[in-house]
């Protein structure tokens, strides 16, 4: 790829209900992150982490939205802008913004600091479609609901430091879906995003589905964001993740997906900001989670097995 990818870590875990994922970042730098970079042909600069205050010292309803429910959304938007901040300050000095998560709440930020000057498309590799919003969230988690923030659906609307307006419906693709709450699945329905589901991968395999959505993500767009999720994959896989859903991507289809979205930034140079997110530690076996997260982040940027 040629290039110089700036790691930001963004430890955060007031999006989901299940600690330990604050320490994904570490753990991905552990798997050796920086060392698979240099060996895929980038030239990575680690920026450290985002100071993070920890859950406990804080109150998870102040500063709850105006309707509904979002736990530590004051924090949440705190992280999330200034990170968006340190995003957007990458790209300005010509460096490819890479952020470790955390909880998928970081995606907000990821995805406003990238879509700041520049109209940006998506693929979100997820089991999940994150589009609640506090209004139809069960749970109140702010990880399930970064794709409704970055478009300003529900209580998220009017709020600057969520709401990325150079973000659109039509340049959203989803990979692997596969859990979807009842209201999520009529949102998906009604808007003008793209998703394919697992079923489509069985039916039509890995490399196809992925082209699709790329054509998708890169219609009409400036770059794309790719927002990969740790528990797209199967348990089996990458049993480190707070929300595990069976029947997910495997190992190989994994790695195929990514080097897909490589092979199209070699042509086209689509690539413009990337997070990977959802790994938790205490949850992982010998950190191979981790070690995934790391693996496929640099068949993005143009590893390959043979």
């Amino acid at each position: 790829m040629g290039t110089t990818v700036r790691i930001i870590g963004a430890p955060m875990d007031y999006g989901a209900d299940r600690r330990g994922v604050d320490m994904g970042p570490s753990a991905i730098r552990y798997a050796g992150l920086a060392d698979r970079l240099e060996r895929a042909g980038v030239d990575p600069i680690d920026s450290g982490d985002l100071e993070i205050p920890r859950a406990e010292e804080r109150d998870p309803d102040a500063g709850g939205p105006s309707r509904g429910n979002a736990k530590f959304l004051r924090e949440v938007e705190d992280v999330c802008t200034r990170l968006g901040d340190q995003v957007a300050e990458t790209l300005a000095d010509g460096e490819f913004p890479l952020v470790l998560g955390g909880d998928h709440s970081v995606a907000i930020g990821s995805m406003h600091g990238a879509a700041r000057d520049a109209d940006l498309g998506a693929i979100w590799f997820d089991a999940h479609a994150d589009l609640n919003t506090p209004e139809t969230s069960p749970s109140g988690n702010v990880h399930g609901m970064p794709l409704a923030a970055t478009l300003g659906h529900g209580a998220f609307e009017g709020m600057d430091w969520a709401h990325a307006p150079r973000v659109r419906e039509e340049s959203i693709a989803y990979v692997g879906l596969r859990s979807i709450d009842e209201r999520e699945r009529e949102l998906v329905r009604e808007s003008e995003m793209t998703a394919f589901t697992m079923a489509d991968i069985d039916e039509r395999g890995m490399t196809a589905v992925v082209e699709d959505a790329l054509d998708v993500a890169t219609a009409g767009t400036d770059g794309v964001h790719v927002s990969l999720d740790l528990d797209w994959l199967d348990p089996k896989a990458a049993p480190g993740v707070g929300t595990p859903v069976r029947g997910g991507v495997t190992y190989r289809e994994a790695h195929a997906a990514l080097e897909t979205v490589s092979e199209r930034h070699d042509s086209d140079g689509i690539l413009r900001s990337m997070d990977v997110v959802e790994v938790n530690p205490i949850l992982d076996e010998g950190n191979e989670t981790a070690t995934l997260g790391a693996e496929l982040t640099a068949s993005a940027f143009g590893n390959r097995i043979l």
